[in-house]
This record gives structure tokens, sequence and C-alpha cells, in this order.
């Protein structure tokens, strides 16, 4: 047992009398910090999916019937406007086994801001997936554009571990399905953390292109994990 834990078990044996059990799935790693992770979790040739700026359907749930049918789990990093116009996909995420990250509420840039005005955009964002899931763990926090500021820190103060990336496929301008899958094969390598979208436009393309390249990964033994719980 660490020492951390222990001083928190004792804690709570003073502050109660009885020693009951800790489930927060923050104490039992240590908790986040403000280091931005873009390391997949394992060893060789592991791979995360990340997808920004949803939920967004169809799009979203397109990419979700992809996912289920090659057995992959990915970060949905989801925008506060979004999850308010469309709560039943959010639900649909989280209830496919996905991972949920805040990715501010409106996607503004919030590198110029005070810490407390970004805990206040975090928070709403935060709050927002949890009227729509209830019982969702937020895991991470992604800054929109990368524009950071002091939102590390803010967020790990309230529980997500800030979420970075080392490629993107720079979806954002539709360039076509094959271009978007050879951008994949093109930038993958060992313990990526990968930027892709399902909102923020049509994003069938990126869509196609993710049911594409998953089969011929996995075939070249590449394995689908998400990103690593704290930096």
């Amino acid at each position: 047992m660490s020492r951390f834990l222990f001083r928190c078990l004792l804690a709570a044996v003073t502050a109660t009398g009885t020693l009951t059990a800790i489930s927060s799935p923050a104490l039992a790693h240590g908790g986040p910090t403000a280091a931005i992770v873009d390391t997949a979790r394992g060893h060789g040739n592991v791979f995360s999916l990340t997808f920004d700026d949803g939920p967004n359907p169809p799009d979203t749930l397109a990419l979700l019937k992809v996912l289920r049918k090659h057995h992959v789990k990915a970060v949905f990093c989801l925008v506060g406007d979004q999850v308010k116009a469309h709560p039943e996909v959010v639900r649909r995420i989280a209830a496919e086994g996905h991972t949920l990250c805040n990715h501010s509420l409106h996607h503004d840039d919030l590198s110029a801001l005070t810490p407390a005005q970004i805990r206040a955009d975090l928070a709403e964002t935060s709050k927002l997936i949890h009227q729509a899931v209830p019982w969702a763990h937020i895991a991470y926090f992604r800054a929109p554009y990368g524009a950071w500021g002091q939102s590390p820190q803010v967020a790990a103060d309230l529980g997500m571990q800030p979420l970075g990336w080392r490629f993107d496929i720079e979806d954002w301008v539709p360039p076509g399905t094959d271009v978007l899958a050879q951008r994949i094969r093109d930038r993958i390598t060992p313990g990526a953390v990968a930027l892709m979208h399902d909102g923020g436009g049509d994003r069938s393309q990126t869509v196609a292109a993710v049911d594409q390249i998953i089969p011929e990964l996995r075939a070249q033994g590449w394995r689908f994990t998400l990103p690593q719980r704290r930096g």
C-alpha cells in the first residue's frame, strides 16, 4: 500500500471511527496530474483513437457502429454545447463503454483565461455531461486547439487528466477517405494517441477511414487501447 493511500485510510478512520471502502478511480491510480498525456496504455504496437467536437449525429452514431463492429473502445472529447443539444448521443457513447473527455463548453481558446474562468467553463461542461449520464466518469480534459494555458492544473484539480495527442489526421477539411486512411498509416507510431473528429462538420469521411484502417492495422499486429490514466 502506498503512503498516500495509507494516509487517506488513516484520515478516514480518524474522522469516522470506522474503516470504509474507498472506490474513487482517481485515488486508486494516484489522481490526475497536470502533465499532458499523449501516450497509449501498454507496450509495443499500441494505439489510441480519440475523437473531438461531438456529439454530432449522424456521424457520431455511425462511428459508434464502426467501433462496435470492430470491438474497439475510444475516447470521445465532448463540447458542452453539443452535449446540451444531443444528450441522447452522449448516453449512447457511455452505454457502449467508451471513455468521456471534457472538451470545454463552447470550444473556445482557453489559453488567455484565468484559472477561475477555466474552472467555471470545465465545471459547466462536466455538469452538462452528468445531466446526460449521471453515472459517467469523465476521465480526461482536452483543450480546444491545443491551447492549454493554465487549464492542465485546473483540469487535474477537477479530477480530469489533460489529454493531448501525438498526431492528428487534419480531417477538419475533408480530403477524402483514402487520404485520411493514408495519413493514419503514415503517421502512426507505437504508443501514439491520435486526434480525429466526429464533430465540427461532416465527418463521414473520418468514419469511413476508421472503418477501413482498423482491420488493416490489427492484421499488422497493432492493438487499440485507451490513453494513459495519468501523466
